[in-house]
């Protein structure tokens, strides 16, 4: 991640991070410090290059190109919490395309019906 675009990508976490504690602040009532901002941000920059790494290294041990759920879930094994949250979107994902393909096939039955009655 410290390639050209890093100084870019490392702004744009900076960023987020910052409009993250803020609205946790205003929450909570309790700012943050540009110190711990600071912080924070480079912490979760140094998490990515090191989840992006080993996700890459998980593809590339699975004779993939493409990085999977699974590499995901294997990323997310160390912690508990981050574990727990990536398998429930996961599962919610797996519902969500399982619906919309049960709604894609029984709109193409409605259609071939419809189709079948006209002739």
């Amino acid at each position: 991640l410290q390639a050209a675009g890093g100084k870019e990508l490392k702004a744009a976490v900076h960023y987020t991070v910052g409009r993250l504690c803020q609205k946790i602040g205003e929450d909570h009532r309790r700012p943050f410090s540009r110190q711990a901002i600071a912080a924070i941000a480079e912490t979760t920059f140094r998490q990515c290059d090191i989840f992006a790494k080993d996700l890459e290294a998980f593809a590339r041990h699975a004779k993939r190109s493409t990085v999977s759920v699974d590499d995901v879930k294997l990323v997310a094994r160390r912690s508990t919490a981050l574990s727990i949250h990536i398998q429930n979107k996961s599962d919610e994902l797996t519902q969500e395309h399982m619906s919309l393909k049960k709604k894609t096939t029984a709109k193409r039955k409605n259609t071939e019906t419809e189709e079948e009655s006209r002739e």
